[in-house]
């Protein structure tokens, strides 16, 4: 009885109903209109020709004709009571047979229909609810959020402004909420004053408009969108966001950072306070063939955390063999860092540009990010405009069809140390990436992927890195939402930072078991002189 009873109050609070059914109002009164004036005619018709019936009856035959019925009982006997019956059973055949089935359809039960899908899809999240994270669209980065906010046990709400979708999503087993992104109320219903954080996560326009609108419900929650470039950032933020991400720049970027083809220096990709995370090339170098005890490395400073192998994760062992196309990921400081590029900074050197394929917002970010290193690069792309509009980068930028291997090899793929694939059709880079490392073997690879499933399918085509769209996106807002300090090394590989639990205090790191019994890594301790010391298996 209450889903029936909210089901008639969804239909009847719609606008649009009220409008419809006005106009299903409307067109019964016309149809009754005609039944009366046909009734009324039939019985002057039938005194003309010397018959005489009730009003009843002139009903009773006015309906039997319209509705093509025509039980016969009742007939005129002259041409003109011929033709007006031929008028009332066209009429008839209009009216009953064709318009009052498309109006009963079209005004009321499809109307009624989707009433009834969103009487199933919640307007209003419970009063006692609080400490829950407000979605505004479906997407990929939003998607992957949600699994970590089922994981950490934190409450969600999807906001869906349109009917159909919402009652999809809601099928699919996701937490929706109907309404409208441009009314306030649609945020006091969502609970907006007592939750932990709003994400807005769809173009710059909408992001701005739920930033606005839900600022002026919730005025201290923070308020976490996505951007496209500096403009629209500042607009978030003049708009009530607290928080805002250019994911295609820091995709760029980390994809930049993971480019470590050319030579066997340390290459930075994340940090936490002073202590450095980097990688370095092990091709060509004395590392290849020897064990990680044999390098003797710690004699640097440095600690070796794990290796990547054509994008294979590693921990590092006393026993691990350095392969040929092994990458180090190092732990260290500044100057540690610094002894270990002195030792490795004439080997695997090479001046030839990197390749990037693809001239967006990531392909540009990365560009930039490389040229800030002072990587040199060529890039394809195959919108002519897009390489226009590269101002005076644009002599460096190949214009044409990157599936096209004439394309690639004028923009120097046979002579590249790496290539950074950044187009957003997941499809189109796993197919350049089977083609590029079909081609070079020996060329490092790094590829995006916009959705979080494919990263291991552009693995097994032949990636050595790739970092996907929607797990850098979910990271970052997470991150807004825990306060973790968590850097993303590649997909699937974070740094973040715990305080030392009691059961482990005075205890060896060997001793610990962490890595056993967690398959986490500890690689630095802060000691009690709060300083951030690199950690041997010894260290307590």
């Amino acid at each position: 009885m209450k889903f029936s009873t909210a089901q008639v109050l969804v239909f009847f609070q719609e606008r649009r109903t009220q409008r419809n059914i006005r106009s299903l109002v409307k067109f019964i009164l016309v149809l009754t209109g005609l039944v009366v004036s046909y009734s009324v005619l039939f019985h002057f018709i039938m005194e003309r020709e010397g018959q005489s019936h009730s009003w009843v009856t002139g009903f009773y035959w006015t309906l039997t004709v319209m509705s093509t019925l025509g039980f016969g009982d009742i007939t005129f006997q002259s041409d003109l009571g011929r033709v007006f019956s031929m008028i009332v059973l066209a009429t008839g055949i209009v009216f009953l047979l064709v318009l009052l089935p498309f109006t009963i359809i079209q005004f009321f039960y499809a109307p009624w229909v989707e009433a009834v899908a969103a009487a199933r899809t919640p307007r209003k999240v419970a009063d006692d609810e609080t400490g829950h994270v407000i979605l505004t669209k479906h997407d990929a980065v939003t998607e992957d959020l949600i699994d970590r906010l089922r994981k950490f046990g934190k409450g969600y709400v999807l906001l869906v402004p349109d009917f159909d979708d919402a009652s999809r999503l809601h099928d699919m087993g996701l937490r929706v909420m109907f309404g409208p992104l441009d009314q306030a109320s649609t945020y006091s219903d969502a609970g907006a004053e007592s939750a932990a954080m709003i994400a807005a996560t769809s173009d710059d326009v909408t992001n701005t408009n739920v930033a606005f609108m839900a600022r002026q419900v919730a005025p201290d929650v923070p308020i976490v969108a996505t951007s496209t470039n500096p403009t629209a950032t500042a607009i978030l933020h003049h708009a009530g966001a607290t928080g805002v991400f250019q994911l295609g720049e820091m995709m760029g970027r980390a994809l930049a950072r993971c480019m470590v083809g050319g030579d066997a220096v340390t290459h930075v990709v994340g940090a936490v306070d002073e202590l450095l995370i980097a990688e370095a090339n092990a091709h060509r170098t004395p590392l290849v063939g020897k064990t990680i005890r044999e390098n003797r490395l710690a004699d640097l400073g440095v600690s070796v955390i794990g290796l990547w192998d054509r994008g294979e994760f590693h921990p590092a062992l006393p026993d691990t063999v350095v392969a040929e196309h092994a990458i180090l990921l190092l732990a260290g400081s500044k100057e540690q860092l610094t002894n270990y590029d002195e030792g490795f900074v004439i080997y695997n050197v090479s001046v030839r540009p990197v390749l990037i394929i693809g001239w967006g917002n990531v392909g540009s970010s990365a560009a930039a990010a490389l040229s800030e290193r002072g990587v040199d690069w060529t890039a394809v792309e195959s919108d002519p405009d897009r390489a226009r509009e590269a101002g005076d980068m644009a002599e460096r930028i190949v214009t044409g069809d990157a599936t096209d291997p004439a394309v690639l090899e004028k923009a120097g793929l046979f002579d590249a140390p790496a290539v950074l694939i950044t187009t957003h059709d997941d499809s189109l880079n796993i197919y350049l990436t089977i083609y590029c490392r079909s081609v070079r073997p020996d060329i490092q690879i790094i590829s995006r992927a916009t959705l979080k499933q494919n990263t291991d399918t552009l693995h097994r085509a032949g990636a050595d890195f790739v970092h996907s769209y929607a797990s850098m996106g979910a990271t970052s807002i997470f991150n807004q939402l825990t306060g973790d300090r968590i850097a993303t090394i590649a997909e699937g590989l974070d740094l973040f930072r715990r305080p030392v639990p009691g059961s482990l205090d005075g205890r060896t790191l060997k001793e610990c078991g962490v890595r056993d019994r967690t398959g986490c890594t500890i690689i630095a301790l802060r000691d009690a002189e709060d300083r951030l010391v690199t950690t041997p298996p010894a260290t307590t």
